[in-house]
């Protein structure tokens, strides 16, 4: 039957990808990606050669009709993004409720995503937590940190290198200073690191160097003993 996969692709390590998710990526008539050169690079590291089609968050209101029809006339299609599982912060959610809303199938494969590595390096609790991605930018940023200040459950959130001091300044400010952070960076690459301690602490230790690759910060929730006694 005719259907859309969702291809979760390495977030680094190329070892990480699975054997079905190439072996889907082999059968599939068409491979939509963000980024045709990049996916490429790793097609080409698992000798895959099947045809590749731009799909990204400038394009995907105006393709996915068109993808549509492809897959009801009989295509199988698969989506991967450049790193990690599609429609996690990346391309993939409006495709699939357009999918969703149509009856075309979806069947999605498990695979590489950088939260959940993270949560679980981080020694905070993983039973019950709250994904955020990114933070806005600037609009409505102070909003939302004012209402995850009473969040119970532990937070994941995604960020640049470049905004990493200043977020850690910011969860000190509204989040308090007693808070337990994880920020893990270069998740499965050769130079992963994962740092554990209060905000200044993570802030001083970031403040000595160059911060580079993609960043997961996890922030301990507020505990029921610190909201009672606030």
């Amino acid at each position: 039957m005719s259907k859309l996969y969702i291809v979760p692709t390495p977030i680094g390590n190329l070892n990480d990808m699975t054997f079905r998710a190439v072996e889907i990526l082999k059968k599939v008539e068409l491979i939509l990606c963000e980024d045709t050169r990049k996916t490429g690079i790793l097609l080409k590291h698992f000798d895959i050669t099947n045809k590749l089609k731009s799909h990204h968050k400038f394009n995907e209101h105006k393709s996915s009709s068109h993808i549509i029809d492809q897959i009801k006339s009989g295509a199988e299609i698969a989506l991967v993004s450049d790193a990690g599982t599609p429609g996690i912060s990346d391309p993939g959610f409006f495709l699939v409720r357009e999918c969703v809303n149509n009856d075309v199938e979806v069947e999605t494969l498990p695979g590489a995503t950088a939260l959940i590595p993270a949560l679980v390096n981080s020694g905070l609790p993983c039973d019950r937590f709250v994904f955020e991605g990114f933070l806005p930018p600037k609009k409505g940023r102070n909003k939302r940190l004012t209402e995850l200040a009473t969040e119970q459950r532990t937070m994941i959130f995604y960020e640049s290198p470049y905004r990493l001091i200043k977020t850690l300044e910011q969860f000190k400010e509204f989040f308090g200073e007693e808070r337990i952070i994880s920020v893990s960076r270069e998740l499965s690459k050769m130079f992963e690191e994962n740092i554990r301690g209060i905000a200044q602490e993570l802030i001083q230790h970031f403040s000595t160097k160059q911060i580079k690759g993609e960043i997961v910060i996890v922030v301990e929730g507020l505990s029921k003993k610190k909201k009672k006694d606030d």
